[in-house]
């Protein structure tokens, strides 16, 4: 079902109306009863106004700001008033609120096994409205429950399909890519929830952790990560500057392979040791 527009005109001219109908119905009634000539079809007639003006009065339907009405004439769907103010529509019909404001949804911290199997927790907040009355009314049995089970179904799924977090540059994860996951969930829950009328406006992820039972050895994991990195960088610097030491040398001192060797080895040491060099001074020969 697709939602329409209802018809309908201006509540005011309704009530006027109502108010002269009932009025007049009343004002024959009373006045039959006190005259001396007694008429029954005059008192027909303004019971007639009278309960055309009570069946004309139920048409009157007011609409608030950022809300909406969806209007059914005994169980039949005939459309939807979105402005707000007094109206007059068909006489009979019940009416059912929607409220067409933005509405923030915090999910709980769920856990969920990431692609590697570490169960982390993860919670997010869905920024959504509705955008269809009639599917939001009608197709689901409500909006708002169902928001919350598709969006917490969503992200267990974008969470188990990505690795927590990586060392690889050519692979994507929740913590290094959490725009382009928070992208990508914010698409399916669009996907997900466009059956009940609910625009997705934003969706981004509040919390994201490793479960607390793997979180302190998870911890020393991305700590030695970190130092197997930092030290490839510091060796990879290492090489370079002694290549460039040796070559400007190499100028102006000729070197065989072992002083080469020897230089590169102590230069080497000197780089890439945590503590500062103590230089030791050779008095004899290299060769000796």
């Amino acid at each position: 079902m697709v939602e329409k527009k209802a018809t309908g005109t201006n509540g005011f001219i309704g009530l006027l109306v109502v108010l002269a109908a009932l009025i007049t119905g009343a004002f024959l009634i009373i006045q039959e009863i006190q005259s001396d000539v007694f008429s029954i079809g005059m008192i027909m007639l303004g019971g007639v106004l009278v309960l055309a003006a009570i069946i004309m009065s139920t048409g009157i339907v007011l609409v608030k700001p950022n809300d909406a009405k969806v209007v059914l004439f005994f169980g039949k769907y005939l459309g939807t008033l979105r402005e707000s103010g007094l109206w007059w529509t068909t006489p009979l019909i019940t009416t059912q609120v929607i409220s067409v404001k933005v509405f923030n949804f915090n999910s709980p911290k769920i856990k969920v096994n990431d692609v590697d199997g570490n169960p982390i927790e993860i919670a997010a907040v869905i920024v959504y409205r509705i955008l269809d009355t009639a599917k939001a009314a009608f197709e689901v049995n409500s909006y708002k429950e169902f928001v919350e089970t598709q969006s917490e179904s969503a992200l267990r799924h974008i969470a188990s399909r990505y690795p927590y977090d990586t060392a690889r540059d050519d692979v994507d994860s929740l913590r290094g890519n959490s725009e382009k996951v928070a992208k990508e969930l914010l698409e399916e829950l669009q996907d997900r929830l466009k059956a009940a009328g609910v625009e997705v406006i934003e969706a981004r992820f509040t919390h994201l952790a490793y479960a607390p039972e793997i979180a302190s050895a998870m911890l020393q994991r991305q700590q030695a990560a970190a130092i197997i990195d930092a030290r490839e960088k510091i060796v990879e610097g290492a090489i370079g500057m002694v290549q460039s030491a040796i070559e400007k040398l190499e100028k102006d001192i000729e070197l065989d392979e072992e002083r080469k060797a020897v230089m590169a080895n102590n230069l080497m040491v000197a780089i890439v040791s945590d503590r500062g060099a103590q230089p030791i001074i050779n008095t004899g020969s290299l060769y000796n």
